[in-house]
C-alpha cells in the first residue's frame, strides 16, 4: 500500500479516535443531550457534538464554584479570544488546569484544545457558525457575571436565558438549514421559534435548578415576579413562605409553557422524512415537557430538585420514535405529558 494511503487511513483512525473521546466527553457532561445528538445523522452529529462541547466549557468557566466571578468574566472573555485566533489556547488549558478534571464540565474545558482541533475537521461553514454562536454566549456570560445574581424582570432573564440557551438554538437551526434543502428558504421564519426553543429549555432548568442555583449564590427569578406575592428573590426559600413561594412557581411554569409551545411549532416545521433530526429536537422539547408538569405545585423544587425518572424518559423515546413523525400524535402527546401527575393518576 503506498504512504499516502497508509496515512489517510491514519488521519482518518486518528479523526475517528478523537470523535469517539467528544462522544464519551458528552455523555460525562449530559446524558440526556447526548441521546438527541447522537441520534442525528453523520456530519449533523459529529458538528453538534463538537459545538455541544464548546458550549459546555463556556458553561464550566461560568458556572464554577470555586471561581470568582469577576474571573469568571475574565476567562470568558479569553476563551472568547481563544476562538477568534487572538489567544493561544493552552492560556485557557493553562487557567483551569488546577480546576478537579474528576468533574465532566472542567474536563471538557481542559480538553479545549482537542475540541479547537476536531473543530478544523469539520466544513468551513459549519465552523463559522459554531465560533460565532459560542463566542456570543460566551461574551453574553462573561456580561452577565460582571451584572451580578439577581434578575430584574422578565426581560432581564429572557436576555440572560438567550445568551446561555437562545443562541444554541441558533446555532442549531444554522447547521440543520446548511443539511437540509428545505429549511434554507425557512430559516428566518424558524430563528424567532429557535430562541424561543432555547428559552424554552432554559426556563424548566432555572424552574428545575432553582434550590442549587440559590445554594451558589444566584437567583433567575424575576424580582417582579415575587414582588406580585409581596416576597423578595431570597424569601422564596424560607419554609414560612412556601404557599407564596409556589405561585411564583406557577408564574414561571406558565413563561415556561409560552415557550414550549413555540417550540411545538418548530418541531412541527422540520419536515418528516428527516425523521432523527425531529427526533433529537422531540426528545428535550418533551423531556422539558414533563418535568416542567411535576414542578407544578411541587415542593420539591425549592427543597431540593423536582426531575422525571429514566423510566419516563424511556417511554418519550419509545413512543416519539414510533409516531413522532405525526405532526397531529405530537400535538396531543404533548397535551398528555403536560397534564398534571395527580391528573395523569386519575385517568
Amino acid at each position: 500500500m503506498r504512504w499516502d494511503v497508509y496515512n489517510q487511513r491514519d488521519i482518518t483512525l486518528s479523526w475517528g479516535i478523537r470523535m469517539i473521546q467528544q462522544y464519551e466527553m458528552l455523555r460525562g457532561v449530559s446524558r440526556t443531550f447526548a441521546l438527541s445528538i447522537e441520534k442525528l445523522p453523520g456530519v449533523l452529529r459529529d458538528s453538534i457534538t463538537v459545538a455541544y462541547l464548546m458550549f459546555r466549557v463556556s458553561d464550566c468557566l461560568e458556572d464554577h464554584p470555586t471561581i470568582e466571578p469577576l474571573r469568571k468574566a475574565e476567562l470568558l472573555r479569553l476563551w472568547d479570544r481563544v476562538l477568534s485566533g487572538d489567544a493561544p489556547v493552552q492560556a485557557l488549558t493553562d487557567a483551569v488546569a488546577g480546576l478537579d478534571g474528576s468533574d465532566p464540565e472542567v474536563a471538557v474545558a481542559q480538553h479545549a484544545n482537542v475540541l479547537i482541533e476536531q473543530l478544523r475537521t469539520l466544513p468551513e461553514e459549519i465552523q463559522a457558525t459554531i465560533l460565532k454562536h459560542v463566542r456570543q454566549t460566551s461574551l453574553g456570560m462573561a456580561r452577565w457575571q460582571e451584572h451580578g445574581p439577581s434578575v430584574g424582570d422578565e426581560e432581564e432573564m429572557d436576555d440572560y436565558m438567550h445568551h446561555v440557551a437562545g443562541l444554541v438554538g441558533y446555532l442549531v437551526t444554522d447547521i440543520f438549514a446548511w443539511y437540509v434543502p428545505a429549511l434554507r428558504n425557512r430559516k428566518q421564519e424558524l430563528m424567532p421559534l429557535a430562541r424561543e426553543f432555547g428559552l424554552a429549555l432554559q426556563t424548566v432548568n432555572v424552574i428545575r435548578g432553582l434550590r442549587k442555583d440559590w445554594e451558589r449564590g444566584w437567583i433567575f427569578v424575576p424580582r417582579t415576579f415575587c414582588e406580585k406575592v409581596g416576597l423578595t428573590p431570597a424569601q422564596l426559600f424560607e419554609p414560612a413562605n412556601m404557599d407564596r413561594a409556589l405561585q411564583v412557581i406557577d408564574m414561571l411554569a406558565a413563561k415556561a409553557e409560552r415557550h414550549l409551545r413555540a417550540a411545538m411549532v418548530y418541531v412541527q416545521a422540520l419536515p418528516r422524512r428527516y425523521h432523527r433530526i425531529r427526533l433529537a429536537c422531540i426528545w428535550p422539547l418533551f423531556f422539558a415537557a414533563k418535568t416542567l408538569a411535576v414542578s407544578r405545585n411541587n415542593a420539591n423544587v425549592l427543597l431540593a430538585e423536582a426531575k422525571i425518572g429514566r423510566e419516563q424518559v424511556s417511554l418519550i423515546i419509545r413512543n416519539t420514535t414510533v409516531f413522532g413523525w405525526s405532526n397531529h400524535w405530537l400535538r396531543w402527546y404533548y397535551s398528555y405529558l403536560t397534564r398534571p401527575p395527580k391528573a395523569l393518576a386519575k385517568a
